[in-house]
């Protein structure tokens, strides 16, 4: 379902085309607005983010299933992370796993 007007957009997830952005991860791009961009990955078991992540903006993400290792901490579902602008990280799962995420600019 994807129902757009100039107030709100509703689209079911999963009905997002996804795209291979590293092996094994998929990325599905979800509405973007001028305060903030959304997202989901798929990771596949034993993946990893290709290379080191630095956050222009503030990041925040949502584990929906599976479990990340990131930055030390193993984060299964309903863990929720923020990273401050100008902060790195590199995600990691050993098991698969997804995550919904939005980046916010600085402004």
């Amino acid at each position: 379902m994807t129902e757009a007007h100039d107030d709100v957009q509703i689209l079911n997830v999963d009905e997002v085309e996804p795209v291979e952005v590293a092996s094994g991860i998929f990325r599905r791009r979800l509405p973007t607005t001028e305060s903030a961009r959304g997202w989901v990955y798929d990771f596949a078991p034993g993946s990893e983010w290709p290379e080191v992540d630095v956050h222009d903006g503030e990041e925040r993400y949502y584990v929906v299933s599976g479990e990340f290792i990131d930055r030390g901490h193993r984060l299964g579902p309903g863990s929720y992370v923020v990273f401050a602008p100008g902060s790195t990280h590199r995600p990691r799962t050993e098991t698969g796993a997804r995550m919904l995420g939005i980046s916010i600019p600085c402004r």
